[in-house]
């Protein structure tokens, strides 16, 4: 019952699903015979490692989020590449297959998407992916980049970490394209969220 005067208070909309085919796509390129793999750039998510365990994956995570705005910020490109370097776990003798970028790429100028790809194309294996989300319809983005859970079906929940707003840059793929060594752009699509899906290919 509502009181006179007083606005009935609603619950929070729970975050809601959202259709990501090129994820989906790596997803079903695993397999439980063929060892993958993965480097994470985000936190570590019960889900991610619930949706890899059947298959024959080491999943490494690097969480980069607190390390983006030191990143952004180094105009010197000898220390920005010692940045980013330092945001990754050490290079291994066995090449990456997958990188999780998430919606990281957002959140840096060029030459930090340009240092940071660099490092990260340089582990690796040729004809691996990067996954990327650029935010593309909207103007604004939350100020800090949100965590992302995937589903067994292969869609995605965001959920943001933050009520406040930044601009977006609202990559085009044509910036992304110079910012990528080492890589090329493979697929794009874009999503229900308003957000465009990348895969590029090592």
């Amino acid at each position: 019952m509502s009181l006179p005067g007083r606005a009935a208070k609603l619950p929070a909309a729970e975050p809601a699903a959202v259709n990501a085919p090129l994820f989906r796509r790596l997803v079903d390129s695993l397999s439980a015979e063929k060892r993958s793999v993965v480097l994470d750039l985000g936190p570590v998510r019960s889900e991610t490692v619930a949706l890899l365990t059947p298959f024959r994956c080491r999943l490494d995570i690097a969480d980069l989020a607190e390390g983006l705005q030191a990143l952004d910020q180094e105009p010197d490109p000898a220390l920005l590449r010692e940045r980013a370097e330092a945001l990754l776990p050490p290079p291994r003798p066995e090449p990456v297959d997958i990188v999780l970028c998430w919606d990281l790429l957002n959140y840096l100028q060029r030459p930090a998407i340009a240092a940071l790809m660099t490092c990260i194309s340089a582990r690796m294996r040729p004809g691996g992916f990067a996954h990327l989300l650029i935010v593309y319809s909207g103007t604004t983005m939350p100020a800090r980049p949100s965590r992302f859970a995937p589903l067994p079906d292969g869609r995605l929940i965001e959920t943001a970490t933050t009520d406040a707003r930044r601009s977006a840059p609202r990559y085009s793929p044509e910036d992304l394209g110079k910012c990528m060594r080492g890589l090329r752009s493979e697929s794009a699509t874009l999503l229900r969220n308003g957000m465009q899906e990348f895969l590029f290919r090592a």
